[in-house]
């Protein structure tokens, strides 16, 4: 049997164990953003989630060489927008206040509260590139993704209505989310 280099580089690759993104937002996933605020995007790099990975694969005669690495996250952002983010992000910190991000941001136009979960769903493609070098000089490219999801729900500044002579605040009631 003959094994020909873009095989073994499958046979590499298929040992890297590449992963899904590991997401990251401000606000997290546990808040409430609000229409109009900057979101953060950013994803956790590790070698597996992000590169780079190289592995190795042989048979007598015939060994090949693959290196992995993300080369942009397309990120959906459940509103029909979709963010290309070159880079992995840059992590949110509460010294940044209201800024966008610097690099992978988004800024959503109407609230979640009409979708079924009341939440945007958003969906994190990691675009990986993969190139190979066999011992005998054979080279080549390869790429293919990895997916992670999540959910983010975004809400509205509600005002609270004050009677200046004294008398109870009135907040508008809720519905819905």
């Amino acid at each position: 049997m003959v094994i020909d280099p873009v095989t073994l580089a499958y046979r590499a690759i298929a040992t890297m164990n590449l992963a899904p993104p590991l997401l990251k937002t401000a606000p997290d996933t546990d808040q409430i953003g609000l229409v109009n605020m900057p979101v953060w995007m950013w994803v956790t790099k590790t070698e597996n989630t992000w590169g780079p990975i190289v592995r190795s694969a042989s048979v007598p005669g015939l060994s090949v060489t693959a290196t992995a690495q993300v080369k942009a996250i397309n990120w959906s952002m459940g509103d029909g927008t979709t963010i290309r983010c070159d880079g992995p992000g840059t992590p949110y910190d509460e010294s940044m206040g209201i800024k966008d991000s610097p690099d992978c941001g988004h800024r959503y136009a109407k609230t979640s509260k009409k979708l079924p979960t009341c939440k945007y769903s958003l969906t994190a493609t990691a675009q990986w590139e993969i190139t190979w070098q066999s011992n005998l000089g054979d080279t080549g490219e390869i790429s293919t993704t990895q997916e992670a999801a999540t959910q983010l729900r975004i809400g509205e500044a509600v005002p609270v209505l004050v009677d200046p002579d004294g008398g109870d605040a009135v907040a508008p009631t809720k519905a819905g989310c």
